[in-house]
């Protein structure tokens, strides 16, 4: 990454059809290379994370955000500040029980499918965006909150919309976390 003379560094974007087009043949290698949709699912999930525990230091260096002081605060900047600067798009949330640990994020329009009208024969439980679980998953245990995520709905399973559900189990102990002085 180049540094111009004003010192911010400068962020290069690349083509959003050409990210689509590679993750859509990243999944097709990978129901290639695995006969299970567990497989692919897990191995998806797995990638995710990796690239959620880089990209929340992106993320909070980018958008300057406070400190959230709820699950629902977090989870209105995950819809409304993340999915906005890295995918274009804004879904809404909703609260799904009363104790205001498990969410829902709705999202009207999924980048990640654009060119993808139906999943591949044979393979009805592959999550074919399950990388997004695992980004979210890991930026948020790199911020001390463990959670589960998952995918509730999707529009390539036949059901009216996709929707991405996020438990927040518990907080992280911070001490393991910790730098020492």
């Amino acid at each position: 990454m180049s540094r111009p003379a004003h010192g911010r560094p400068e962020y290069h974007k690349i083509n959003k059809d050409l990210f689509v087009l590679t993750y859509g043949a990243l999944v097709a290698q990978l129901c290639k290379d695995y006969e299970k949709d567990e497989d692919v699912n897990k191995y998806l999930d797995k990638m995710g994370y990796g690239i959620g525990t880089r990209l929340v230091e992106d993320f909070l260096a980018r958008s300057c955000v406070g400190r959230c002081h709820s699950y629902s605060e977090i989870t209105d900047i995950i819809a409304q500040v993340a999915f906005k600067m890295y995918l274009g798009i804004t879904p809404s949330v909703t609260c799904n029980n009363s104790s205001r640990n498990e969410f829902s994020l709705i999202l009207d329009k999924n980048p990640l499918v654009e060119f993808v009208e139906e999943l591949p024969a044979g393979r009805s439980s592959l999550c074919y965006c399950n990388l997004l679980c695992g980004i979210i998953r890991g930026a948020l245990e790199m911020v001390h909150l463990a959670a589960d995520v998952t995918f509730l709905q999707d529009r390539l399973k036949g059901d009216s919309v996709t929707e991405i559900g996020i438990t927040f189990l518990k907080k992280l102990d911070e001490k393991k976390y910790r730098r020492k002085k």
